[in-house]
């Protein structure tokens, strides 16, 4: 019998791995506009054509690396206000993990003049938290993005502004303000 064979190159998930580990070791050191393709290429082991066949521009790369970092919801279904603290504290966790805020605000602001990457970024990355949260917390979806904005938008914020995520005794401030919203 003869043995399956496998197409030539890395696994994919490996390479992917790789690229987004690279991604944002690379962002973390370089920041977000000097984290070039060629530079994230170069810090990944493999050819800048290997990205490019992967994802058509940095910024669809990046989004792709944030989705991957982020993954699911961890979300314990117990009730609404326990969900709602799990998510912000879930986002706070990711936010302040090396290289993911100077990602996000990087990409974000690419995306204030590029439309097909706000169209990434939103089917890519917001849209899967964003229904899973309307369907969890049983708000409309307009009230949902206001609550992502909020929650993102003040992560990013102390980030930025200090360099420092945001400490426990702000995101428990943070997650009861939005508590009372649910009420």
């Amino acid at each position: 019998m003869a043995s399956p064979t496998r197409p030539p190159g890395r696994p994919r998930s490996s390479v992917d791995a790789e690229v987004f580990a690279a991604t944002l070791r690379t962002v973390h050191e370089l920041g977000y506009t000097r984290a070039t393709v060629d530079r994230i290429a170069a810090a990944a082991g493999v050819a800048k054509t290997t990205i490019y066949r992967r994802w058509p521009s940095k910024g669809a790369l990046v989004t792709a690396c944030l989705v991957d970092a982020f993954g699911p919801l961890p979300l314990t279904g117990r009730d609404r206000e326990e969900d709602l603290a799990a998510a912000v504290r879930f986002g706070a966790r990711r936010i302040a993990e090396p290289g993911v805020a100077a990602a996000f605000a990087g990409v974000f602001t690419d995306a204030i003049g590029d439309p097909g990457l706000r169209e990434i970024l939103s089917t890519q990355l917001q849209d899967p938290y964003r229904q899973v949260l309307t369907e969890v917390l049983g708000l409309s979806e307009q009230r949902v993005l206001f609550f992502i904005d909020v929650v993102i938008g003040t992560l990013l914020h102390r980030m930025g502004m200090t360099g420092e995520p945001m400490v426990e005794s702000d995101v428990d401030a943070l997650i009861q303000m939005l508590q009372r919203e649910l009420r």
